[in-house]
Order: structure tokens, then sequence, then C-alpha cells
């Protein structure tokens, strides 16, 4: 095998291996990623056997075709060091196939393999039904979802975001949530005509890693699922996933129905405002303090060691009102939301609030008030 390959492209490419490989592997051939290099292609596979990356890169110089495996982390933080953009020559020798000698400019090195066919690739037949979705709508609804999933291990139904299709007054719509029982975000995007999508969990792992592929891409992205796994392709990358094989729970009787009370608020403003606030909190685990009244919110938060801070806003408001929050919750949410408002909806102080944008009336959101 001997191959040519430009400095940044391959870079890109190792760097989103990176997200897939898991640090601490039992199996050692997972710590490597497959490279294939034919025809003018290189093909760099990773996986760690729930998540599998494959990336393409186009226009590479093959000299002699072949395939070997070797240490993603050591030949992604030497390919990162050497200058940006110049060409890397990578031969594995007919003679001594543990090694590949990489060379570019002065540098030299002669890296441990292990042999392709040790490496875990599953073939699946993905291509019942596929629909096609562009990447941006697709980003923003992780985006609008993904800060609310789970930590909690014990859950593990709740540690990823569901995605089904849903239909509201004859239109289509692929909708997802996610919630970790203290807040929930709810987001849709409209779709052309009607699709056939079994509803999924999708693993925090990959959507985070999704997210990564998609912020750098701008075009289609195909999406094919079958029983237990999830397919997604886009221009040179494809990304295959497990699901969470569980049942989220219906998150629609979840939404309040009877938030009567209106607040409106400048959306930078109140993002800025929780963010000071919240500066004495030094784990943000002290509640932010909302004191409502007619047109005006104060702001307050109080640290027992590091002391306590206050704002005061103007806001259209109409009621009485005190209740506090999580302030990372807040400020999660509002870092997501369009419009240049924000809306945020109360029963009671016990009740939990629901959060609108009037920036995209696709996405709302609901938090739980915190005690005391």
């Amino acid at each position: 095998m001997k191959f040519n390959v430009n400095q940044q492209d391959f870079q890109q490419a190792l760097n989103y291996c990176q997200g897939v490989i898991e640090k601490r592997s039992t199996l050692p051939i997972l710590s490597n990623i497959l490279l294939n290099a034919q025809s003018s292609n290189l093909t760099v596979t990773a996986t760690d056997l729930d998540l599998i990356f494959i990336h393409q890169i186009k226009n590479v110089e093959v000299l002699e075709e072949g395939t070997t495996t070797t240490t993603s982390s050591t030949l992604y933080d030497i390919v990162r060091k050497l200058s940006s953009g110049k060409k890397i020559n990578l031969t594995l020798n007919e003679n001594e196939k543990s090694k590949l000698n990489l060379q570019s400019e002065k540098s030299n090195f002669n890296l441990n393999c292990m042999s392709a066919s040790e490496f875990p690739v599953t073939g699946e037949d993905f291509n019942q039904d596929v629909f096609i979705i562009k990447s941006k709508q697709l980003l923003k609804l992780l985006n609008k979802c993904k800060f609310s999933i789970s930590n909690d291990e014990t859950r593990h139904y709740l540690s990823g975001i569901y995605i089904h299709k849903t239909e509201f007054e004859d239109k289509n719509y692929l909708t997802a949530a996610a919630t970790d029982s203290h807040r929930m975000s709810i987001s849709k995007i409209r779709l052309d005509k009607d699709i056939a999508f079994e509803p999924i969990i999708l693993p925090k792992k990959t959507i985070f890693q999704l997210c990564s592929l998609l912020d750098n891409y701008d075009g289609d992205v195909k999406i094919s699922n079958v029983k237990s796994k999830i397919k997604f392709e886009l221009n040179n990358s494809i990304l295959i996933s497990k699901l969470i094989d569980g049942k989220f729970p219906n998150y629609i009787q979840v939404i309040p129905k009877n938030n009567q009370k209106k607040l409106e608020i400048d959306l930078k403003l109140f993002l800025n405002s929780v963010d000071r606030v919240a500066s004495v909190s030094l784990d943000k685990k002290d509640g932010v303090k909302f004191s409502l009244e007619k047109d005006i919110l104060n702001l307050s938060v109080n640290n027992t060691n590091s002391g306590d801070g206050k704002e005061t806003l103007s806001v259209k408001f109409d009621h009485d009102l005190e209740i506090s929050f999580n302030s990372r919750y807040l400020i999660d949410i509002a870092s997501q939301l369009d419009g240049e408002k924000v809306e945020i909806y109360f029963n009671d102080s016990g009740s939990p609030a629901l959060i609108k944008d009037p920036g995209d009336f696709n996405s709302i959101f609901v938090v739980m008030p915190m005690k005391g």
C-alpha cells in the first residue's frame, strides 16, 4: 500500500474519528482506524462497535492499493502537527506489514500496524426506507434538544433524543424530544412528504458526533434505519449507530396546559442578566430567584459562601409571582433561541414553566422550578 494525501483532508477525517474511538477500549483493534486506499480514494473507518464512522477522501494519489490499521490517536497527533496543507506520503512495506511509514517534508515516522482482517466491520442492508433531510435542519433539531439529555445511567432510555414522525393539521413533521426530568426540549421540522420512519432513541454519543459532522456540512443527509440501527449519509461521510433499546416516556403529558401568566422579555438582556447574577453561584446549583410584579422582573442569587447578586429588568408581565430556577437550565435554553424575545408562561411557583421562542414556533421548552 502506498498513497499521498493532503494534510488538511487527512487531519479533518482523523479528527472526526477521535470522537468515535473509546479512549479506554479493552480490544486493541478498537483503538485503531482502518485505512483503505483504492482507485483514487482513501477510506478511513473508526468504530467502538456501537458507532461506525466511515469517511472518504477523494482525489488521493494511490500508487499501490492496500489496506491496514494503525493507532488512531498517534496518527492524529502526528498529522495535526505537520505543516498545514502539505503532502503526506504513507507506505506499508510489502516485507514488513507491521509498520506504516509516514513522511512529510523533513518528518519520517514508522507506526505500528495491525492487520485489517482483525478490524470489525459489519455489513447492514439499510436501504428499505430512505428519506432525505437538509443538514442545517437536522442540526437545528439536535441542537435544540441535546442539552436536555439525561446523564442518569439508571434510566438509559432518557440518555438520548427521541426522534419520531408526527402529524399536525395534515402536515408531516420530524419531531425530537429530550428530557432529564428537570427540563425538556421539543423541536420539530416540517417534512415535504410523509415518510416511513419508526420512532427511535438516538444515543448521546452519536448525537454529538453527528453534530460535529453537520457543523461543517451544508447539503442533503440521507437517513435510513433498520430495527436497531440508523444510518446517516452525508456527502463524504457515513455514520451508522446502534439505537437505545427502551421506551421513551409520553412527553406530551408533561407539557403544561394551563400556564396563563405570560412573561415577555428581550432575549439578550435576559440571557446576559441571568448569566451575570449566576456568577456568585460557584457551582451554578443555586437557584436564580424570579420576583415578578407588574412589568418588573427582579433576579437574584444568594450563595452562603460567595455572596449575592441582584438585577432588575423591565418586562411585560401582569401578575405577581415568585419562582426559582436552575440558572444553567435557563442559560442552556436561552442560548438556543432564534428570536429577539423570549416568552415564559407560568402557572404558580411550584409548577413547571413553559418557554417559547417567538422566532421559532416549532420548538418549546419546559423547566421545573427549584424548591425553596
